[in-house]
């Protein structure tokens, strides 16, 4: 592979890695994205990749860290104090991701490999956890705010989605595998520590319940209502 001015492999890092790849599924999506096409934008050997990152899992579960990541710092405080205010914030900060990075969005409208009774689009375990926390906090029982948590996650996902791929996202699954060069390192992909994330766990079982059937006539329901009073003025 020739060699251009760019990062030398002294620089290279799991971060400046990771980082290139968004710009990478900015640019083109995800399908088009290889160790290959990373490696001669970083101007290093494919191969040299893998001493960051552990396969095609582990690289894109860095980019959907990277999207969420530090998005619990980014919820206004003044906000939270009402827990209106901070549902708004949050599914505006999460709006903010899904406009900036269209076609990376999909990959955080997937679950969490550590905790995979999270549901998308939140899936970040602090976000999450922040999300239950404060909702328990401002008087929602478990169920209630475990009730709020899938209908608010709901929402985001089918809109958040459609507008991403107004916006050229690929909402499939890609048609290849990521190429991992051959690379022989096994894959440490989703190895998260769950102990920080209280309410995470506490509400797993609450989490892990199957309730799509009730939830799309609830949704359905509330439309037809909406579209009857709409008619009706």
């Amino acid at each position: 592979m020739s060699r251009r001015s760019g990062p030398t492999p002294a620089r290279l890092s799991r971060e400046l890695i990771v980082a290139t790849a968004l710009e990478q599924i900015d640019a083109s999506g995800v399908p088009d994205l290889s160790m290959r096409s990373l490696a001669l934008a970083l101007d290093v050997e494919a191969m040299s990749l893998y001493h960051y990152v552990h396969g095609r899992e582990d690289l894109l579960e860095g980019v959907s860290s990277l999207l969420m990541g530090g998005l619990t710092s980014r919820l206004d405080p003044g906000l939270a104090e009402h827990w209106q205010g901070f549902l708004q914030t949050t599914a505006h900060e999460v709006r903010r991701i899904a406009m900036d990075h269209p076609k990376a969005f999909p990959l955080v409208a997937t679950r969490h490999p550590a905790a995979p009774w999270l549901r998308p689009p939140l899936r970040s375990i602090e976000v999450v956890d922040t999300f239950l926390s404060t909702l328990i906090g401002h008087g929602f029982s478990d169920e209630q705010a475990v009730n709020a948590y899938r209908s608010f996650t709901s929402f985001l996902l089918g809109q958040l989605l459609l507008e991403s791929a107004v916006r050229g996202a690929e909402t499939g699954p890609p048609e290849e595998p990521l190429d991992e060069g051959g690379a022989s390192i096994p894959e440490h992909d989703g190895r998260v520590d769950l102990a920080d994330a209280e309410q995470v766990v506490r509400l797993r079982p609450l989490l892990s319940q199957d309730r799509s059937d009730e939830e799309f006539e609830v949704s359905l329901e509330a439309l037809l209502d909406r579209l009857s009073k709409e008619l009706s003025q």
